[in-house]
């Protein structure tokens, strides 16, 4: 058992935790939470930290038959998590690497430009799930998709959507419209109600960063502006809803 703060594994994960370059350089980061733990695909799980209380329970201990565990005490463990009230289990897991081709597939493509709020990106990759798209196409300003509160939002998409970190997202759009697809941006000089549209299978959607949009550069890349019908003094949605009202149209219109 480990029992000190300053053991390395435990000063890695902290470091996992609070670190995105940590994250980026080591390939790895953390999850927190039974779900989280549980639906870690196998080769992936790289280490299963434990609090005492948490092995308590008959229930917990035949749940790691499958990891590499290690308990820690309570105090320790609350050093290593990310939230207030911790659920006394979390894992190392290895980061997945995908490219841009893996988007191809025929189903649609988030891109994201300059997204900051985890809770939005986490947001887009739990939804993006549901609603069936190829994966998620995002630039370097765009929070870190291994960021905790990300990965909390997520609720286990992160494991299973395709994400690609593009170096130069506009010559990436450029690369999926050479492909075949339709790209379309939620912007307010749309004039076309994005309901209006019949989005083929391979479609792009353009959201961009929450205070200032997407950039025009980036938004001259769409085949179409589309727009969402605002009411009251509303100039625009939040844009995990925005994007959540794009990917299920297209979700609708596939069925």
């Amino acid at each position: 058992m480990i029992t000190s703060t300053s053991n390395p594994q435990i000063k890695q994960v902290v470091n996992l935790q609070a670190k995105g370059k940590v994250r980026s350089e080591l390939g790895l980061f953390v999850v927190e939470g039974r779900k989280m733990v549980e639906e870690v695909p196998e080769s992936l799980c790289r280490k299963v930290f434990v609090s005492e209380s948490y092995l308590e329970s008959q229930k917990n201990r035949n749940f790691f038959d499958k990891f590499q565990v290690e308990t820690v005490p309570d105090v320790v463990f609350r050093h290593m998590s990310d939230t207030k009230t911790p659920q006394g289990i979390l894992a190392v897991v290895q980061q997945q690497k995908y490219m841009l081709e893996d988007l191809m597939t025929g189903g649609p493509v988030l891109v994201l430009e300059g997204i900051q709020d985890p809770g939005n990106l986490g947001t887009m990759l739990r939804t993006g799930e549901g609603a069936g798209i190829a994966g998620i196409l995002a630039d370097r300003q765009t929070v870190d998709r291994y960021n905790p509160k990300v990965v909390r939002s997520t609720m286990g998409s992160l494991y299973r959507v395709p994400y690609v970190v593009s170096e130069d997202l506009r010559e990436s759009v450029k690369t999926l419209k050479k492909r075949g697809f339709s790209v379309y941006a939620a912007h307010l000089k749309g004039t076309e109600n994005y309901t209006d549209i019949r989005y083929p299978k391979a479609s792009a959607y353009l959201i961009g960063n929450e205070g200032n949009g997407l950039t025009d550069e980036t938004a001259q890349l769409a085949d179409t502006y589309v727009r969402i019908p605002m009411e009251g003094r509303v100039e625009s949605l939040n844009a995990a809803v925005a994007a959540a009202l794009l990917m299920y149209e297209w979700h609708r219109q596939q069925a």
